[in-house]
């Protein structure tokens, strides 16, 4: 389990036990395959990725499994993901590494790229939360 600030997905991965890390390392290339033109970078301790500054999927180590969440993920129409909070996210939990699908990832990361809410600017917007127009 990470113990320490880490500045880096690398070192996030690496902090993780054998069996997290691996989980992270599919996870991370499913992701980086799939959405190779995002900016990527450890935000609030995590792993996350973004489009034009709005987050839009990220993972963490939750303390039995490793959560992959999607921002904007309670309105994509491809199953398999779980509401998450009081906003648009959805989450995937993992326990091991053999329950990664990378082709699931590739369909949520291909509705992440169109169904995508504000979350760049919710704080301006006092908490509300708004869909945005996407090409």
């Amino acid at each position: 389990m990470q113990r320490f600030k880490v500045d880096s997905i690398d070192a996030f991965n690496a902090a993780q036990e054998p069996a997290d890390e691996e989980t992270c390392n599919l996870i991370r290339a499913a992701i980086a395959a799939n959405l190779p033109e995002a900016e990527s970078k450890i935000w609030h301790a995590h792993p996350v990725w973004f489009l034009a500054g709005n987050p839009i999927v990220g993972y963490s180590k939750l303390k039995t499994c490793i959560r992959l969440l999607f921002w904007s993920g309670q309105s994509f129409t491809v199953p398999g993901l779980t509401p998450e909070g009081t906003f648009k996210a959805a989450e995937k939990r993992y326990t091991s590494p053999a329950e990664v699908d990378p082709a699931e990832i590739a369909l949520w990361v291909g509705e992440a790229r169109t169904v995508q809410w504000d979350y760049r600017n919710l704080m301006k917007k006092k908490g509300r939360l708004e869909r945005l127009a996407l090409s």
